[in-house]
């Protein structure tokens, strides 16, 4: 009797745990690791800045989407972004799990839009089994890997209505070979990424040239013009040590090279998009807020990411300005080298202040004006992390990196970082109004 009435407890012990473990209710840090999971792919694909904005932005709208239609506190996109759909809710599914849904639906869009998305599909495998090794039924798992799909293909559909897929039959761009215009830059020679990023639709631009910023100053290799001023500010610049690592740590430019003496290697580098999604997360975990609100954070933020790019974007090939590395060379001083490597657009405006302003104001509106926060998204790329006592004095230096990396003029700058405050404004007003 007494042998029974353990067996018998053992086997309610038993029973219990197995119920408890099928509320499985995930935090940040696990927005986190599929966050991290796509820019691993990234880098593996080489993916340029804007381009991955898309991808984060379009596999977070998909998590979002799912938590909405379980989870009144988050709300849908559906008449906030422009051309949205009214996500249907598949009938059945008794047992589905929000969260679990939600990842799923994030690593079925990353897998059909990124270009190696077989390796977000082995990455959601593996997260699969071990869910199911920690107790989640199979019929939870299977429900929810369900919602997720469908969620994911309405998603994807939208996607693929952006008009991206009809950038590769336009005409190729081809550098005008003008005094003071960009030509591609050493030691890649890379032709320019996504000249027509300005041809696709937007999520809450009304266009592209919504907040258009004022021209930059005129080229003219006159000793006594404004222009000739903002060259020679970067060619006398002294580099201390802590300007170096500034610009080393906001590099983020996936189109590094390397060059060991017999042929030129690619280094493993996140794009500045990528930086702050990671950014994003730390603070998400470190404010400890939910696994909903998590997704939210991470949606709007991509969202303002990509209007961000596309804003940026338009400006640089309207104005198609000679990147400081040419024009220095040939107007003043032709062995002179930037600190870092020249990415492979043209420069005005500063792609990186504008989308860290986006970033900022967007991070602000959750966290608040005075989030301090130990930045360590680049320790697992060989620099060591970095502390800022707000998000606005991270995009602050972010902007000023690129002076001190010598790839950006000063205006360019400046003006970047008043237009990323002005999109992400902008999204904060469409998505929150």
């Amino acid at each position: 009797m007494k042998q029974l009435l353990i067996l018998g407890s053992l086997f309610l012990c038993l029973a219990c745990t197995r119920k408890e473990n099928l509320v499985v209710e995930l935090n940040p840090t696990d927005v986190e690791m599929v966050i991290q999971q796509m820019t691993d792919v990234m880098i593996h694909d080489v993916t340029n800045p804007p381009l991955a904005a898309r991808f984060f932005a379009y596999s977070c709208l998909a998590a979002n989407e799912v938590i909405a239609l379980h989870d009144t506190t988050i709300m849908s996109m559906y008449g906030k972004l422009n051309e949205f759909p009214n996500i249907i809710n598949p009938k059945g599914g008794t047992e589905i799990n929000k969260d679990i849904a939600a990842l799923l639906a994030m690593y079925e869009t990353a897998k059909v839009l990124q270009p190696s998305g077989k390796l977000m599909g082995d990455f959601e495998d593996k997260w699969i089994d071990s869910l199911l090794k920690k107790g989640v039924s199979k019929e939870v798992m299977d429900q929810s890997h369900a919602l997720a799909k469908e969620v994911s293909l309405q998603i994807v559909k939208y996607a693929k209505a952006d008009k991206y897929k009809k950038i590769s039959a336009l005409p190729r761009y081809t550098p005008k070979k003008e005094e003071g215009t960009w030509y591609p830059t050493p030691p890649g020679y890379f032709p320019p990424v996504e000249p027509h990023f300005n041809t696709i639709r937007s999520f809450t631009l009304e266009r592209a040239d919504q907040f258009k910023p004022e021209p930059p100053i005129p080229f003219s290799a006159d000793k006594k013009a404004p222009f000739y001023t903002l060259m020679n500010e970067i060619r006398e610049l002294s580099l201390d040590d802590e300007k170096k690592e500034i610009a080393a740590f906001w590099d983020c430019n996936p189109f590094a090279l390397f060059d060991n003496g017999h042929l030129l290697v690619g280094m493993k580098k996140i794009s500045p998009g990528a930086h702050w999604m990671g950014i994003a997360n730390i603070a998400c975990i470190q404010a400890g807020i939910s696994f909903s609100k998590a997704i939210q954070v991470n949606t709007v933020l991509a969202v303002g990411l990509m209007d961000g790019f596309q804003s940026c974007w338009d400006e640089k090939y309207r104005s198609n300005r000679i990147r400081p590395e040419t024009a220095i060379r040939k107007y003043l001083d032709p062995k002179w080298t930037p600190f870092l490597q020249t990415p492979p657009f043209p420069e005005y405006l500063s792609g990186h202040s504008t989308i860290s302003s986006v970033s900022a104001v967007i991070l602000t509106h959750f966290f608040g004006e005075e989030f301090t926060y130990t930045d360590t998204v680049e320790e697992r790329y060989g620099l060591k992390a970095r502390t800022y006592s707000s998000f606005e004095q991270a995009a602050e230096e972010a902007g000023i990196s690129r002076f001190y990396g010598g790839i950006h003029f000063m205006d360019a700058i400046e003006n970047g970082q008043i237009q990323g405050h002005a999109v992400g404004k902008h999204v904060l007003k469409k998505v929150f109004n």
